[in-house]
């Protein structure tokens, strides 16, 4: 078998095992009473979800400064 063919079929096999995870933090989460857990895995995730938009703003700010600020 090819090297690329086993790589794909491996990569597709590995994200059905781990998609399970999902599943059951939600069923933890969504039993608990106090639920604050669930909130401190929601501010989590948008932590996480806001570092790529600031480091993508950054970089655009960066080259706009290079490109275009000496072109006048």
């Amino acid at each position: 078998m090819n090297k690329k063919t086993v790589l794909y079929l491996f990569s597709l096999l590995y994200s059905l095992i781990t998609e399970a995870q999902c599943a059951m933090c939600r069923a933890v989460l969504e039993s608990e009473e106090g639920q604050t857990a669930a909130e401190g895995i929601n501010d989590g995730i948008v932590y996480l979800m806001a570092i790529p938009y600031i480091l993508v703003a950054g970089l655009g700010y960066f080259i706009y400064k290079k490109y275009y600020t000496r072109a006048k």
